[in-house]
């Protein structure tokens, strides 16, 4: 008789990541997210020069972040078996999403992201940022109820 894993939800929750910030990508190219991202990175570097993010040309950003995505999906099986290596890369993940949705809800709010570089709201990237949000909060969430069954998995591989 068939028995489902009892990871099989973390992996539909890394695919809902996955897909999620796809959507996201598609939103920052088509409301001109380099257009604010790049003159905000020339400035913070102005003003802190070591500041670390680089700035982009479109092809070399999207292409970058299109391969990021389907390296993140090729990583589906691992999520659907709870692999060790799958869960820190994927709370780093949902929290740096976390972080960046909030950044364009704050961006959004205020008009701008540094004093020189305002725009109309709402910011680039803002309308797929709640479904960002939720995504990487279920992948969270997931991560938390399978982390016992982790846990037990790694006891039981190290006593055999």
């Amino acid at each position: 008789m068939y028995k489902p894993s009892p990871y099989r939800k973390l992996g539909l929750a890394w695919i809902c990541l996955c897909l999620a910030t796809a959507i996201h990508v598609t939103d920052e190219a088509l409301t001109g997210f380099l257009a604010v991202y790049n003159p905000t990175v020339s400035a913070m570097r102005e003003r802190w020069g070591w500041f670390p993010m680089p700035t982009f040309a479109y092809r070399g950003w999207l292409l970058g972040l299109m391969g990021g995505i389907v390296f993140a999906l090729l990583l589906t099986p691992l999520a659907y078996r709870g692999s060790r290596i799958i869960r820190p890369i994927a709370w780093v993940l949902s929290v740096i999403m976390i972080l960046n949705a909030g950044g364009h809800t704050l961006a959004t709010i205020f008009g701008r992201t540094v004093d020189s570089v305002r725009f109309t709201r709402p910011a680039p990237g803002f309308y797929s940022s709640p479904l960002l949000i939720i995504a990487a909060t279920y992948l969270i969430i997931q991560l938390r109820r399978t982390a016992s069954l982790s846990s037990e998995k790694i006891a039981r591989s190290a006593s055999a």
